[in-house]
């Protein structure tokens, strides 16, 4: 363990990153560190940075099993005029965003030009991809995001690969590692950015929290249900679930007409990763936390299993996703991503 995780914390095997997050103070609350990333105000910027990586992007859609299929973005340095890369980081994005939202742009783009392939996976219902499947997304829907990075391997068997994802794809991706070698997948390790813990905190904090993350996660869900519907009317009528005001009742409301799970709790505890739900995982496992993260309660970290693969890194300040340090550059996020993989930063001249 690093001095920047909390002292109440089970005993876990040392991160191999050991350096904090120290942001100036004009960008130390949390609330700013969880708006910026996804500061629409960005992407310019971003997307200026991004060129690299967005201009040899092949849209592909992957055979994820039982009639699934998941759409991505592949970015391949060979097809950018590079010699071939040894490593293929997925990377998943959280709830409701894309594989275009700007974090994952962010940790694409510095992996890329530090020689990576990379591929930007939305899940099922994100992005463009509602008219590909007739049921709608849930993050119980583990088994097509397993199925999703067992196409890629066989698509790429010479590839060391890697799963990283924000939020709710965080969870997805320790999720994936847990059950990896069942699935005849051998990945070199999963990383978690703020990902979340206990469904239940994240959704009580949602509930009763600052009014602006619940407005926010509200208004995308809801779009994207009407798109759904529009796409399927023959299927769907959501109007009862639309009319509803908080995450918690729309969620209640859905499980009851939608999904096979008895309760909400039920779901709830469907997509936990604590608990001994990463007691198995036999890759290495990092999780990266901000101790004031707005959305998901540090306290969870308590919950997580004594695991030598599980590295964990909570650091004072960063908020949800956040973990920025400037304005237009990669985040402290995206650089640890690249250290646990160890890819040599003071190369990166050369690579690009």
């Amino acid at each position: 363990m690093t001095d920047t995780i909390t002292a109440s914390l089970p005993t876990h095997s040392s991160p191999a990153v050991s350096d904090t997050f120290d942001p100036p103070a004009w960008l130390a609350s949390p609330h700013l560190q969880s708006i910026l990333p996804s500061l629409r105000l960005r992407r310019p910027f971003l997307m200026r940075r991004a060129r690299r990586l967005t201009d040899c992007a092949q849209e592909q859609i992957l055979d994820c099993g039982d009639g699934v299929r998941l759409m991505g973005k592949y970015s391949s340095r060979q097809a950018a005029g590079h010699p071939a890369a040894k490593d293929l980081v997925i990377l998943l994005h959280g709830w409701e965003g894309h594989a275009d939202s700007l974090y994952v742009l962010s940790l694409g783009t510095y992996l890329f030009d530090l020689g990576c392939d990379v591929f930007r996976l939305n899940f099922r219902d994100h992005g463009p991809t509602h008219h590909l499947n007739h049921d709608i997304f849930h993050s119980c829907r583990l088994d097509e995001v397993v199925g999703a990075v067992h196409t890629l391997q066989q698509r790429h068997p010479d590839r060391r690969l890697t799963v990283a994802g924000f939020s709710l794809g965080g969870n997805f991706a320790l999720r994936v590692a847990a059950r990896a070698s069942g699935a005849g997948i051998h990945l070199e390790r999963a990383v978690g950015i703020c990902p979340v813990l206990r469904p239940h905190s994240a959704m009580e904090i949602l509930e009763n929290g600052p009014f602006i993350y619940q407005n926010y996660f509200l208004s995308k869900w809801k779009n994207s249900l009407r798109l759904k519907q529009a796409l399927f009317p023959q299927l769907y009528d959501f109007s009862s679930i639309l009319a509803q005001r908080s995450i918690r009742t729309m969620t209640e409301v859905m499980l009851e007409r939608y999904s096979e799970f008895a309760s909400l709790d039920a779901y709830l505890s469907g997509y936990a990763i604590t608990g001994n739900v990463l007691a198995a995982l036999d890759v290495p496992g990092y999780i990266f936390s901000a101790l004031d993260d707005p959305i998901i309660p540090s306290a969870d970290l308590n919950e997580l299993p004594r695991n030598p693969n599980l590295h964990i890194n909570a650091v004072p300040h960063g908020g949800h996703c956040g973990f920025m340090d400037r304005f237009n550059t990669e985040s402290w996020a995206d650089r640890q991503v690249a250290r646990v993989m160890g890819l040599k930063l003071e190369e990166q001249r050369k690579i690009i």
